[in-house]
């Protein structure tokens, strides 16, 4: 058996849960009655498929994941890339089963919780019942954020604020914000952003050459993240030059 999965974590009380959901648990619940499985997914499992029947709201632990829808031709539209104390599944509440499938990025650990277990802790603590919907309401504005950024902006701006969105996350987690691997592909980047690999791929070259970002397969250092949050389109390539000399120049004398 793997080392990654000798070592993942079997249970988080109630306690912990609110925690990674940076929500406050109620005083009045006894948090230690409250336990929550663990489960740990290899690189491309699915968590969750479309059509399972809805019982299970998850939330990740550890790694990074991908929601997907998938149309009737089998064409995958990559929903979003969920990552530590994001919760995913709220798509199945409505239906009965989960609309969307989610899919490890990496090795993940993602904490299970019953949505059975959930309610009973809604109907006798209120308070606890709408911090977690908070929850929810969180994630479908991050989702819809993103979806009407998308439909104004250029491509170099999608992939802009993208790289920025990344930037505020790694960091909410702890990590650095400005250096990090990507653990999606090109071509992922580019299905949710409505883009195509080539575009994303060409976006990545020119931030690179202009020196806003510095970029070696998938490991990402961003030099100027605020430049990359208002940026609207690149510039000519005739100011792209110019752009590079003095981003390598400022470098160089960073370096010394």
């Amino acid at each position: 058996m793997p080392s990654w999965q000798r070592q993942g974590k079997l249970w988080s009380s109630l306690k912990e849960v609110c925690d990674l959901l940076r929500i406050p648990v109620s005083a009045r619940v006894n948090a230690d009655e409250y336990q929550f499985q663990h489960m740990q997914f290899k690189t491309g499992q699915r968590i969750h498929t479309i059509g399972q029947p809805f019982d299970m709201l998850y939330i990740v632990y550890s790694g990074f994941l991908k929601s997907v829808m998938i149309d009737e031709t089998g064409s995958e539209q990559v929903l979003g890339f969920p990552m530590k104390g994001d919760m995913f599944g709220i798509d199945g509440i409505h239906s009965r089963q989960y609309s969307t499938e989610t899919v490890a990025l990496s090795n993940c650990e993602v904490i299970l919780v019953p949505f059975k277990v959930f309610s009973s802790l809604g109907r006798s603590h209120s308070e606890m019942e709408a911090a977690i919907y908070g929850v929810m309401s969180r994630e479908l504005v991050r989702e819809q954020a993103m979806v009407g950024t998308l439909g104004s902006l250029s491509a170099e701006a999608r992939v802009a604020r993208f790289l920025v969105f990344l930037s505020e996350r790694f960091s909410e987690m702890g990590y650095s914000g400005k250096q990090f691997n990507l653990r999606m592909t090109r071509q992922e980047i580019g299905n949710y952003l409505g883009l195509t690999l080539e575009t994303v791929s060409r976006t990545f070259s020119a931030f690179n050459a202009i020196g806003l970002i510095s970029v070696d397969q998938r490991a990402v250092v961003l030099h100027d993240v605020q430049a990359l949050r208002t940026l609207r389109r690149l510039p000519p390539s005739q100011s792209r030059t110019k752009q590079k000399a003095a981003a390598a120049a400022s470098r160089q004398l960073t370096a010394a």
